[in-house]
């Protein structure tokens, strides 16, 4: 019989994720707490998003926390590098 410690990050009595470390579980859980605190800031501007929008809204912004600060420190946005084509795509679209 095989013993698995296994993480639970819980929210409001509501079982959100399952990790097999605590670093993991600990990081989704900061995660978790940066998206409701963007929630109180969203909702202060003159956007009107549904509860819904606005929670996904939040959790987008709070998941993409290291990107959203260099592009509010002025940064250049990071383009997504291409994806390598194979030989064989290449000939392919050469036909």
């Amino acid at each position: 019989m095989a013993v698995i410690t296994k993480f639970v990050v819980v929210r409001d009595g509501v079982e959100k994720m399952t990790f097999a470390s605590k670093k993991e579980a600990d990081a989704y859980d900061r995660m978790l707490d940066v998206a409701d605190n963007l929630i109180p800031f969203l909702q202060q501007g003159e956007l009107e998003l549904q509860d819904s929008s606005l929670e996904k809204l939040a959790f987008y912004l709070a998941s993409n926390k290291d990107t959203l600060a260099n592009l509010l420190k002025g940064a250049a946005p990071v383009k997504a590098a291409p994806a390598k084509r194979s030989k064989k795509s290449e000939a392919q679209q050469s036909e």
